[in-house]
């Protein structure tokens, strides 16, 4: 069976639960990093999902790009061959390109997604 992991920071994050069961997968879904990072020690997940929150006025501009930096670099260590799955906001979609620069991302997606472009994204078909 596939796993989800899903960081959920803020209500925007899209509740695509009732889709990975559909398809037969787990979502487990974390809503502080840490606790994800603890799991992934655990577990390697096939799919990560995040919201990209770029940091305007934060220190981002130097070693950090956004609140996914750090759970990044924890796969990399933990879980390698977990896919990224972003979900953005039209806005800080400029942006996402820095964090793609960094790490390697499957899919990003506009906010609001569609559970059409998830399940592209999950690359299952119909």
């Amino acid at each position: 069976m596939k796993t989800v992991f899903s960081l959920i920071e803020s209500p925007v994050h899209p509740n695509f639960g009732a889709l990975y069961q559909q398809l037969g997968m787990q979502e487990e879904r974390f809503n502080a990093a840490r606790k994800l990072h603890k799991a992934l020690q655990q577990q390697a997940p096939d799919f990560l999902t995040g919201e990209f929150i770029y940091g305007y006025g934060n220190n981002y501009a130097g070693a950090n790009v956004c609140n996914l930096d750090v759970t990044l670099r924890a796969l990399q260590r933990f879980s390698p061959q977990t896919k990224v799955i972003v979900f953005c906001n039209k806005e800080d979609m400029q942006y996402v390109v820095k964090l793609a620069a960094l790490f390697p991302l499957h899919a990003v997606l506009a906010l609001p997604s569609s559970e059409q472009a998830m399940r592209e994204a999950l690359q299952i078909p119909l």
